[in-house]
């Protein structure tokens, strides 16, 4: 073909919160850089980096799109690899076709002493063809489960930034469950799912191992502009255990009332946990299962104490209720306000269907359960969201 290079700026990406610029290209960020400076987690600027729910929106003409990026790819050591970041090209709302990059940077982790060594690598590129000869919009999906960095795009028909939609946006923040831990690419994970089934434009703030109830997280869910907002909360706490009972039932309503400082009257719904067997009656911490890692698999297990709920260590049993209650105290002066029960997206008999591979995060086919019950239950005719 012959070519047209169209550099990647901002007003090709959709779904990040800040744009920073870098000397290949702008780094999309899903937290701004005064919330990161705030945050305790060496990693969270990667966490932060990795570009779930994050894509290039265009209106071409062309047949075959090209795209440079420098992904930060992770392994573990000891683990085993794990797959290359997929990217998603959507035409006209529909998944068409899904590719790699090869090469990038590479994060090498050492989870028994924590030491992290970055790797250097060269940019890559992605290659679609046999679009469809009309005009179009057309998505790239970045990977969610890589920070990236869109480079340029090379394509046989001038492209543009894809013209507003007019669609609602809503704004969703939780775990790594959220971010999409193990959905096989970055349209399937659960908030991506439902947002596609729901027709809505997803601003994803999933943050492995970071939904913490942090008042950061909840000043930056206050400075986004969005028509619908979620907040599922929980799993990270329990995790780490990392609150009692006394400490996470205020931290949750200063959370609430930091994100109603922004957004006073958009319908807000806190979500609880989906089901997770180890953890529905044993507080945490989550340990890693040594057995599993050295048969070469990832699993985790529960390094609580069932009995010392009674002290106010949580369970997830203890946080749906605690959830429940908070809303059902708020929402006599706040009828926005929602509350849906994590163990309608999954429970017990959807855990012995599609059980957690790890113990702890689900599949691809689980994800797709999830968001699509959650686009029926919030987000369609009638929901809290809707």
């Amino acid at each position: 073909m012959d070519p047209v290079t169209t550099p990647v700026t901002a007003d090709l990406l959709r779904g990040a919160v800040e744009i920073r610029p870098t000397a290949h290209g702008p780094r999309p960020m899903r937290l701004p850089r005064r919330a990161l400076a705030q945050a305790p987690d060496p990693m969270m600027d990667h966490i932060a980096a990795q570009t779930s729910g994050v894509r290039l929106a265009l209106r071409t003409r062309a047949t075959v799109v090209e795209l440079d990026a420098l992904p930060t790819k992770r392994t573990f050591t000891g683990a085993p690899p794990r797959p290359a970041g997929v990217y998603d090209l959507l035409v006209d709302g529909r998944l068409t076709a899904q590719g790699h990059v090869d090469g990038g940077d590479t994060l090498v982790i050492d989870m028994a002493t924590g030491a992290v060594a970055h790797r250097r690598g060269p940019v890559g590129t992605v290659r679609f063809t046999g679009l469809p000869d009309r005009d179009k919009d057309v998505e790239i999906w970045l990977p969610h489960n890589e920070a990236t960095i869109p480079v340029a795009l090379r394509t046989d028909a001038p492209v543009a930034p894809a013209p507003a939609g007019g669609r609602r946006v809503w704004l969703h923040h939780g775990s790594s469950i959220s971010h999409g831990s193990d959905a096989a690419g970055p349209t399937a994970t659960w908030p991506a799912v439902a947002a596609l089934r729901a027709g809505v434009d997803l601003v994803n703030l999933g943050l492995s191992g970071n939904a913490m109830v942090d008042p950061f997280t909840a000043r930056t869910l206050r400075e986004v502009p969005a028509d619908a907002i979620s907040v599922k909360l929980g799993i990270n706490v329990v995790n780490q255990d990392a609150m009692h009972r006394r400490a996470f039932g205020p931290a949750v309503h200063g959370f609430l009332d930091t994100v109603r400082e922004g957004h006073p009257d958009t319908p807000l719904l806190v979500v609880s946990p989906i089901h997770c067997a180890i953890h529905e009656e044993v507080p945490g911490p989550t340990q890693m299962d040594m057995s599993a890692l050295a048969e070469g698999r990832l699993s985790y297990r529960a390094g609580g104490d069932a009995a010392a709920r009674a002290a106010g260590r949580l369970a997830l049993a203890d946080i749906r209720g605690e959830l429940a209650r908070i809303v059902a105290d708020r929402a006599a002066d706040d009828p926005h306000l929602h509350y849906l029960d994590g163990l309608e997206l999954y429970g017990e008999a959807d855990a012995a269907e599609l059980p957690l591979p790890d113990s702890l995060h689900p599949d691809t086919a689980a994800h797709r359960r999830i968001g699509e019950r959650f686009a029926d239950l919030a987000l369609g005719a009638g929901g809290p969201l809707a």
